[in-house]
C-alpha cells in the first residue's frame, strides 16, 4: 500500500523493499512515499518490523532486496548495490532513550552532531542556540541533562535531531520511557513541535493513540507487511481488515453465520439481523464501540454478561460475552458503571456494522442499510 503521491515528489520513499535474514524474511514489500512536511507513523505490536523499516531509511541496515529514495535520491538499492551511510542521508533520530551523554552540557549535547561535521566554533555556538530555541530550552544550555524532566529531556534530544536542519526525522518510540501520565501530556505537545517546525517525520510506536494523534499517515504493520495505510480518520472510519480494527480496539469482532433468513453468531443461536439479498454463509464484522447502547433485557434483543469495565475520561468501557454465544466479546460506553456478572440487553445500530470480505457484498449491504 502507498500513500497517494508521485515517489520523484516525496520526502522520503521505499519501493519493494525487503529484509531477510538467512532465510527468514522480516518486511515482505513495503512501498511508501511522504511529502515534505507531513509525519507517517509506524504502528503495530512487536516484531511486526516498523523499527527494522526505520533502520532501513536511516541506513543502519540495507535491504535485501528494493530501494530506499529520500528527497528523490536513492540512498540504498539492493539490485545496484548503492547504500549511503546515515550521515550522508541528511536526516535527524530521536531514539528511545534520548541517548543524550551525561557528561556534556544540554549545549554541548546538541552542538555535537555539528562538531562531528567540523563546523567552526561560533558557527556551532549560534545553530545551537537556535535549535534550542526553537524547542524552548535556550535557558538550559549550561546545565546537565540529569537536571531536567523526561519531557525536557525529550526535547533536548529534538534538538540534537534538528540542529543540522536535516530534510527528515526519524523518532524510534521516544515516548515509551515515560510514565503514562507524563507521555499522555507529551504526545499533544510532541505533535504541536512537530507542526510548528514544519517537520517531515517518520515515528515508530506500538500505542495507536500516540500514532492517531501525532501523524498524517498511519501504516498498521502485521507480519512485515504494511496492513492498512490511511489518515487517522480514514484508519478509524473503514479499517481494512478484521485484524486491524482488532488492533485499533475500535469495537468486538465477530463471526457470523447464515441461517435461512437470518444471521447469527457463529457457533450460537443468537440472531444479529435479518440476512440481506447476497449475503455469504459466513462473514466476518466490526461492531464498534459506539454501534452499541444498553437497554432492558427483552425478547428479540440480544442480552449479554459484563466481563469487565474500565473507566476513562468519557464514559465506562465495558467488555460483554452475549448470551449463547459467550465466545463473542463485545464492547460498549456506558454512562453508568457496569459490573461484572451484571446482565444487560443490546441495542445495535446495523448501520454501523462494518462487513470485511466480498466487496460487492460489503457494498450491496451498505446500501441495504441506508435504503
Amino acid at each position: 500500500m502507498t500513500i497517494e503521491l508521485p515517489a520523484n515528489d516525496a520526502a522520503v520513499s521505499t519501493a519493494g523493499l525487503e529484509l531477510h535474514y538467512s532465510a527468514t524474511p522480516v518486511l515482505k514489500g513495503i512501498d511508501i512515499a511522504l511529502g515534505q512536511g507531513k509525519t507517517l507513523a509506524l504502528l503495530g505490536p512487536s516484531g511486526c518490523g516498523k523499527t527494522t523499516l526505520l533502520r532501513l531509511v536511516a541506513g543502519l541496515l540495507a535491504p535485501s532486496k528494493g530501494s530506499v529514495s529520500i528527497a528523490g535520491q536513492i540512498v540504498a538499492d539492493a539490485a545496484s548495490g548503492a547504500f549511503a551511510p546515515p550521515e550522508k542521508r541528511n536526516l535527524g533520530m530521536v531514539f528511545q532513550d534520548y541517548a543524550l551523554w551525561p557528561h556534556m552540557t544540554v549545549g554541548g549535547n546538541v552542538a555535537f552532531p555539528l562538531e562531528m561535521r567540523g563546523l567552526a566554533r561560533a558557527e556551532r555556538e549560534r545553530r545551537t542556540m537556535r535549535a534550542l530555541d526553537r524547542v524552548g530550552l535556550s535557558t538550559y544550555a549550561d546545565r546537565r541533562p540529569s537536571d531536567l524532566s523526561g519531557g525536557q529531556q525529550q526535547r533536548v534530544a529534538i534538538a540534537r535531531a534538528i540542529v543540522a536542519e536535516p530534510q527528515l526525522i526519524l523518532f524510534d518510540e521516544p515516548l515509551s520511557n515515560l510514565d503514562r501520565e507524563l507521555r499522555e501530556n507529551m504526545v499533544g505537545e510532541l505533535a504541536e513541535l512537530i507542526a510548528s517546525l514544519g517537520l517531515t517525520a517518520i515515528y515508530v510506536t506500538h500505542d495507536h493513540s500516540e500514532a492517531l494523534t501525532l501523524a498524517d499517515q498511519v501504516a498498521v504493520m502485521r507480519g512485515g507487511l504494511v496492513e492498512q495505510l490511511a489518515s487517522p480518520d480514514a484508519l478509524i472510519a473503514a479499517p481494512a481488515t478484521p485484524e486491524v480494527a482488532d488492533f485499533l480496539r475500535l469495537g468486538g469482532i465477530a463471526e457470523l453465520q447464515r441461517r435461512g433468513e437470518t444471521l447469527v453468531f457463529k457457533g450460537s443461536d443468537a440472531v444479529l439481523m435479518q440476512a440481506p439479498d447476497g449475503v455469504s454463509d459466513a462473514e466476518r464484522v466490526l461492531i464498534p464501540v459506539s454501534a452499541i447502547t444498553t437497554g432492558a433485557a427483552e425478547t428479540g434483543r440480544p442480552a449479554a454478561t459484563v466481563l469487565r469495565s474500565q473507566f476513562r475520561g468519557d464514559g465506562h468501557l465495558a467488555t460483554v460475552s452475549l448470551a449463547g454465544a459467550d465466545h463473542v466479546e463485545l464492547q460498549l460506553l456506558s454512562r453508568t458503571k457496569l459490573r461484572p456478572g451484571d446482565r444487560v440487553g443490546l441495542v445495535i445500530d446495523l448501520d454501523q456494522i462494518r462487513w470485511f470480505g466480498n466487496s460487492a457484498h460489503s457494498a450491496q449491504k451498505e446500501s441495504l442499510h441506508h435504503a
